[in-house]
């Protein structure tokens, strides 16, 4: 677990959800090392999503789910500006990855994440840098 690592809103997201205790425990027990190491990522995107999906598709209150989002942006944060939404663009491109995949990559890249932790890409694939983890596979 050395260096930088970007969490996906995805396995984020599992961190609350009861429905899969397994993903459940990893994805808690992989974040909160990272943020206790300093070196958990996300990205204002990843914030907006997760309360998105965790109000919507988990049922949370959005008091509790405003919670778990002032816990999640403890860890570094990345902003973009529009160059760097010019740059994912370019990324989608060259890749053919889905334009709000490549935001995450680019963010991933942007923060020097050597790590990111997403179910939404190709596991060991190495987009812009940044190497894709499935954390639930194996």
């Amino acid at each position: 677990m050395n260096g930088l690592a970007f969490f996906d809103t995805n396995v984020l997201v599992y961190a609350d959800d009861t429905s899969s205790p397994e993903k459940r425990e990893r994805a808690i027990g992989l974040f909160a090392e990272h943020l206790r190491r300093g070196t958990a990522v996300v990205s204002l995107q990843v914030l907006q999503e997760y309360f998105a999906a965790a109000t919507r598709k988990l049922g949370l209150a959005p008091e509790m789910a405003q919670r778990k989002v002032e816990i999640l942006a403890r860890g570094r944060v990345v902003r973009f500006d529009a160059g760097d939404v010019i740059a994912a663009i370019e990324l989608h491109r060259l890749t053919q990855i889905s334009f709000w995949d490549a935001l995450i990559v680019h963010a991933a890249r942007l923060a020097g994440a050597v790590v990111l932790y997403t179910e939404d890409l190709q596991p060991g694939a190495l987009l812009g840098g940044v190497r894709v983890v499935n954390p639930f596979l194996g």
